[in-house]
């Protein structure tokens, strides 16, 4: 993902799967509170009103919509947290899983909070 993009202009804009079929529209994006860079985006998908949680970091703007490189069913078969709230370190690690990315193996110590995990870019909880 560019990092240069002001992640809430990614709402509102139209989002494909790798083959081209429309996924739906972006709802709401969520940062990485380590780096405040975009992290997932909640795109509703249309029919049931259902989001579902895609990785920005593999995913592309493309004239002005976003290119997730996934297989629509494997998105719409994605965990479905429901939107507006933040994303627990467990639901991050579940769509982490569910698109096979890999992540950093956490550094030892206390678990981090739930509130600083998958916060809202328009920064609302």
């Amino acid at each position: 993902m560019q990092t240069d993009i002001d992640p809430r202009s990614l709402i509102g804009r139209k989002a494909y799967d790798r083959n081209g079929h429309k996924i739906g529209t972006v709802d709401e994006v969520y940062l990485d509170d380590a780096t405040g860079a975009p992290e997932w985006a909640a795109v509703r998908t249309g029919l049931f009103s259902r989001d579902a949680f895609v990785p920005l970091e593999p995913s592309t703007l493309v004239d002005e919509t976003l290119r997730v490189p996934y297989d629509r069913a494997l998105i719409k078969d994605a965990p479905d947290f429901g939107v507006g709230r933040h994303l627990s370190p467990e639901q991050e690690l579940q769509l982490y899983h569910h698109y096979g990315l890999d992540i950093a193996a956490p550094e030892p110590g206390p678990p981090p909070s739930d509130r600083d995990f998958g916060r809202l870019a328009n920064g609302e909880s």
